[in-house]
C-alpha cells in the first residue's frame, strides 16, 4: 500500500492537530450554520424562473443571478488571498470565530438590500444585493470549512466536513419546497411586480443572520487563531495538488450549480412534461436532497467507526430516505392538506421507484469507492458524466430522473476536494482555504456560460457544459490529487 506525503512545512498550531481532540460541540454548531447557506443559497435557483418571468430576460441573462452570486466568492476571496500574501492571514490572526460573524454580518446586510431592489424594481440592483450576500459567504466558506476539518483529527477531515454539508443539504433539500411555494404563491400579489414576492423573505434571512451572528459572538467555541508565520509570496499556490484542486473546485461547483439552475426550466420544456414553475421547483428537492443523502452517507463511509458499523449505517441512509420518500403521501395528509397534495404528485409510487434505482446505484459506487476521498471523487464523475448523457439524448421521465439524479453524486464532490487539497499544508490551510473558496467562481461563470448554449441550442443540449466540467473533477480524482506529492511505499 502507498502512502502520499506533502513536502513539509511549519505545523499549524491549532488544538485539535495537537492533541487529536473532537470538539463535539462546537461542531454542533457549525453544523447549524452550514444548514442556513445552504437553505438560503439555493433559493436561487428559485429566483432564476422568477427574474425571467418579470423582467422578460433570456436564459443568458436570468443566469446572471449566479453570476453575481458565486462570482462574489470569487472577488471576495481573492482580495482575501491578496491580503494575506501582504500581511498575512487574516483568519489566523482574528481567529475562525471572528471569521464567521463578519460572513453573517456582510451576508444580513446583502439581504436586507433585496427590499429596496424590489420596490425599485430593479434586475440591476437584485444583482448587487446578491453579490454582498455572496462576499458574506466566501468569508463564511473561508471561515467554517477549515474550522471544521480542525475540530478533531486530520484523519477524519472528510468524514467531518461531509457531515456539515449533509445538513447543508439539508437546508437546499426544504429550500427549494418552502422557498417556491413563498415566491411563486403566497407572497405574489394580482397587481404588484413579479418581484415583489421576494421581499418579505429576505428581510427574514436578514434578520436570521444577525440573530446567528449575535449567537456567535456570546457562545462558548474555540476561536483557534494561530501565531505562526506562513511568510509573504505564493504560500499554499506552491503545492500543485492544491492549485489542481481550485481548478477540480470551480469545475465542480459550477457543474452542481448550472445543473441545478436549469432544472425548473428544463422540466418545463414540452419533452418533459410543460410542468408549471411551481410544480418544477418542487422536484429540486430531489436534485438537492440527493446532496443530502450522499453526504450522511459520505461522513460514516469516511469515518474511523468500526467497518461493520460503518457499513450498516451507509446502508441506512438510502434505506431510510426510500422509506421516507414513500411514505410522504401519508405523512403530508397528517399535516396538511395543500402539503399532501404536493407530496402525493411528487412522491407518487412511480418517481419513488424511479429515485430508488438511483438510490441503489449510489450505495453500490459507495461500496466500490469505499473509504477513499480521491476513488469517489473519479467514479462519482463518472457516475454524473453517464447521466448527464442520459439526460441530453433521452426524454420524459427518464431524462427527468437522469438529471435529477446527479445530486446524489454530487453529494461527497466538496468535501473530498477540498480535504485532498488542504492535506498536509499545517498553517497554510486557512490561505488554502481562500483559494479553494475563490474557485467557488465556477459557479458564476458555468450557469451563463450553460444559458448561452441552451438560447443557441435547448435547454437539454446545454448540459454538455457540466459534462465538461466533471471529466475534469475524474482527471483529480484519479492523478491531480497526488500531482507534486511524493509517493513513498509503506
Amino acid at each position: 500500500m502507498a502512502t502520499i506525503s506533502a513536502p513539509s512545512g511549519p505545523k499549524s498550531s491549532s488544538p485539535s492537530q495537537g492533541n487529536g481532540q473532537t470538539y463535539r460541540g462546537p461542531f454542533a454548531i457549525m453544523t447549524v450554520l452550514f444548514f442556513m447557506w445552504g437553505f438560503m443559497t439555493v433559493w436561487n435557483d428559485v429566483l432564476i424562473p422568477r427574474f425571467k418571468e418579470a423582467f422578460t430576460l433570456s436564459y443568458f441573462q436570468a443566469m446572471l443571478v449566479q453570476f453575481a452570486f458565486f462570482g462574489a466568492y470569487g472577488i471576495g476571496s481573492l482580495i482575501y488571498y491578496i491580503i494575506s500574501m501582504i500581511s498575512g492571514d487574516p483568519i489566523n490572526r482574528i481567529g475562525y470565530k471572528n471569521g464567521v460573524i463578519i460572513g453573517l454580518l456582510i451576508a444580513a446586510a446583502g439581504s436586507a438590500l433585496f427590499y429596496p431592489a424590489a420596490v425599485m424594481a430593479s434586475y440591476p440592483f437584485f444583482l448587487i444585493a446578491l453579490f454582498i450576500v455572496g462576499l458574506g459567504f466566501a468569508m463564511l466558506q473561508i471561515a467554517a470549512n477549515p474550522y471544521v476539518t480542525i475540530l478533531g483529527p486530520e484523519r477524519t477531515a472528510s468524514s467531518r466536513l461531509n457531515l456539515s454539508q449533509a445538513f447543508n443539504s439539508f437546508g437546499t433539500t426544504i429550500g427549494p419546497i418552502i422557498g417556491g411555494w413563498l415566491i411563486f404563491t403566497f407572497f405574489t400579489g394580482k397587481d404588484a411586480h413579479g418581484a415583489d414576492s421576494v421581499k418579505i423573505p429576505y428581510l427574514g434571512f436578514a434578520a436570521v443572520f444577525v440573530l446567528l451572528a449575535v449567537f456567535f459572538k456570546f457562545a462558548h467555541v474555540p476561536s483557534f487563531t494561530n501565531t505562526d508565520q506562513i511568510g509573504r509570496g505564493l504560500g499554499a499556490l506552491k503545492h500543485l495538488h492544491t492549485s489542481l484542486g481550485m481548478l477540480a473546485i470551480f469545475m465542480y461547483v459550477g457543474g452542481e450549480v448550472t445543473v441545478g439552475s436549469a432544472i425548473v426550466n428544463f422540466l418545463g420544456t414540452e419533452k418533459l412534461g410543460h410542468l408549471s414553475n411551481e410544480a418544477a421547483s418542487k422536484y429540486l428537492s430531489f436534485y438537492w436532497g440527493g446532496l443530502m443523502i450522499g453526504r450522511f452517507m459520505g461522513a460514516f463511509a469516511l469515518s474511523d467507526m468500526s467497518r461493520t458499523v460503518k457499513h450498516v449505517m451507509v446502508v441506512l441512509v438510502p434505506v431510510t430516505a426510500f422509506i421516507v420518500i414513500l411514505n410522504l403521501p401519508v405523512i403530508g395528509k397528517v399535516l396538511h392538506q395543500d402539503w399532501a397534495q404536493t407530496a402525493a404528485e411528487v412522491c407518487s409510487f412511480a418517481n419513488a421507484k424511479q429515485y430508488g434505482i438511483l438510490l441503489a446505484v449510489l450505495l453500490i459506487a459507495f461500496f466500490v469507492g469505499e473509504s477513499s476521498p480521491q476513488r469517489m471523487v473519479a467514479l462519482f464523475s463518472g457516475l454524473i458524466i453517464l447521466l448527464l448523457a442520459v439526460g441530453i439524448i433521452s426524454s420524459g421521465d427518464t431524462a427527468k430522473w437522469a438529471i435529477l439524479g446527479i445530486g446524489l453524486f454530487c453529494s461527497v464532490m466538496w468535501s473530498n476536494i477540498f480535504s485532498l487539497a488542504i492535506e498536509g499544508l499545517g498553517p497554510l490551510k486557512s490561505q488554502a482555504s481562500s483559494l479553494l473558496v475563490m474557485a467557488i467562481v465556477g459557479g458564476a461563470f458555468l450557469p451563463p456560460l450553460q444559458g448561452a448554449v441552451a438560447d443557441h441550442f435547448s435547454i437539454q443540449a446545454s448540459f454538455i457544459v457540466p459534462m465538461i466540467a466533471f471529466a475534469y473533477v475524474a482527471f483529480y480524482g484519479i492523478y491531480g490529487y497526488r500531482a507534486g506529492r511524493t509517493v513513498t511505499a509503506a
